[in-house]
């Protein structure tokens, strides 16, 4: 049997999936989880671990973060310049005050794609946005893995449903 059956030009395509993170209940492993996933590609039959065939992930409301615990005050993150004495550390609460909670939610996410050729380029397709506004409205075709009821897509399928096509008439004299 082939190797190549239904893996085919649509299979491959890309969705554009749209997170809340500030309505989310989920605390922020959970959610980087999911995201994970989806960037790889996990939840499509196609999936192989040598090929990239994962989705688009917006991810909103990113000032909103939830963790559990005293996460916020506790944990570290750490950067090293490979130069003696470089080492600096910086608080959860001291990074999303910096940069934001988008930036957090981006390293949640990037220890968990596997630490390969293909993460950098997974990772490119995770767009974080601090606020509900976001540039990819038009892109984005599911929510929280379900088809987007935005009332504007929904009216736009139906337009183009209705639009009737070219029609050929004959005129008899």
């Amino acid at each position: 049997m082939s190797q190549t059956v239904g893996k085919t030009r649509l299979a491959y395509s890309r969705t554009w999936h749209y997170i809340d993170i500030g309505n989310d209940p989920r605390p922020l492993g959970r959610i980087a989880t999911s995201i994970a996933v989806t960037l790889m590609g996990k939840n499509k039959p196609i999936w192989d671990p040598s090929t990239d065939c994962g989705d688009y992930v917006v991810a909103v409301g990113c000032h909103d973060l939830h963790v559990t615990g005293k996460k916020r005050q506790q944990k570290q993150y750490y950067t090293h310049s490979t130069r003696p004495g470089s080492l600096k550390q910086m608080s959860m609460d001291h990074m999303i005050e910096k940069w934001g909670g988008g930036e957090v939610l981006k390293r949640a996410v990037r220890g968990m794609l596997p630490k390969n050729r293909l993460r950098d380029k997974r990772l490119a397709r995770l767009k974080v946005f601090e606020g509900p506004d976001h540039p990819y409205k038009d892109n984005v075709v599911r929510f929280k893995g379900e088809p987007f009821r935005n009332g504007q897509v929904l009216e736009a399928i139906q337009a183009a449903k209705s639009i009737p096509g070219p029609t050929t008439s004959t005129a008899a004299s």
